[in-house]
């Protein structure tokens, strides 16, 4: 099979030929048919997270079908349609499993970092980061909605916003465009917020935004607080600095939920939080039935990502146009399984 690896820490893709793997007694070979391209795939491109060990297939938005399963599966089969995203498995036994709350688990494990990932034809899962893909959605629809997707859906339903709420997103970008779009038919009164880029404000309403705020020309927090204030502010933006300074477009009582990495530190004026009870959070991705909740609220509402689409092959030319922020929106790659 074919598997686009790399060897070190800031080193090149490669494309190399590998044995198809076998599946331990409760995991399963998933036959990859598209893998999204995620900024966080620069975890294993840069070694920038601890304890990868090289060489290693980035890759954590995988859509494929499952090509054989362990002796020990029972409730999934070959040929069953499956999905892999962030949460690519938990050891069950630290504090945060005991409790329930896999996502956070001690010894998280992530495909493409903890183990190889979905740049590739083939790749072994364990059964607990499965989840089933409906027969409405295409891989290559699936792929970025195992990350982007339900990073955007899963802390926009859990953020406390109500129907009618002001929830703005800040950021159109591949994760920004997702949380439009769930916001929107959430029921939530949506804003946009931009860098008024080409035909910005027209794409927005198409996706469901109320009101486009531009970033660059008009003060985003004065144009929050003429509504009222936001209850939820999706902070999709990779810069600290940015979300330092749309605080202020928060209402009473209102969240900035974070979303997007950033190596800059936030600065929050103690006043502002204090005399509003306004928060800041973070939220990570979700666990494989929160990826299943989040491609069954995408058939039912219409909910798509919008892609360019490369062959395996292409994959270090994804990589860099993801990375460059020229992509609109997300990458995908295909294998023609």
């Amino acid at each position: 099979m074919r598997s686009v690896q790399v060897s070190k820490a800031n080193g090149p893709f490669e494309i190399v030929e590998k044995d198809i793997p076998e599946p331990g007694a409760t995991q399963v070979r998933i036959k990859v048919q598209a893998c999204g391209v995620c900024h966080s795939d620069s975890f294993t491109k840069e070694g920038l997270f601890p304890g990868i060990q090289y060489p290693r297939v980035p890759g954590h938005e995988i859509a494929g079908v499952i090509d054989k399963v362990g002796k020990d599966v029972t409730q999934w089969e070959p040929r069953q349609r499956v999905a892999v995203g962030w949460h690519g498995g938990h050891d069950g036994r630290c504090e945060s499993c005991r409790r329930g709350d896999f996502v956070t688990c001690k010894y998280l494990q992530v495909p493409g970092i903890s183990y190889d990932g979905g740049y590739a034809d083939y790749m072994i899962a364990p059964i607990e980061a499965l989840a089933s893909i409906p027969e409405q959605l295409s891989a290559i629809e699936t792929a970025p909605l195992m990350c982007a997707g339900i990073t955007t859906y899963n802390a926009l339903r859990n953020s406390g916003a109500r129907v009618g709420d002001v929830v703005a997103i800040f950021g159109v970008g591949g994760l920004g465009h997702l949380g439009i779009q769930f916001a929107a038919k959430m029921g939530f009164n949506t804003v946009a917020i931009g860098r008024a880029r080409d035909k910005e404000e027209e794409l927005v309403k198409n996706l469901g935004a109320r009101q486009y705020i531009d970033n660059r020309s008009q003060n985003a927090v004065e144009e929050l607080n003429k509504l009222g204030g936001a209850r939820v502010i999706l902070a999709t933006v990779p810069s600290g600095k940015a979300m330092t300074e749309i605080l202020g477009g928060l209402a009473v009582n209102g969240k900035l939920v974070i979303i997007g990495a950033s190596d800059e530190p936030i600065q929050v004026p103690p006043f502002l939080m204090i005399l509003g009870r306004r928060s800041l959070i973070g939220w990570p991705a979700g666990t494989s039935i929160d990826s299943q909740d989040t491609l069954s609220f995408s058939v039912l509402s219409g909910v798509r990502s919008m892609n360019e689409v490369f062959p395996l092959e292409r994959a270090a030319e994804a990589y860099d146009h993801m990375m460059s922020g020229k992509a609109r929106f997300r990458c995908v790659l295909t294998t023609g399984n």
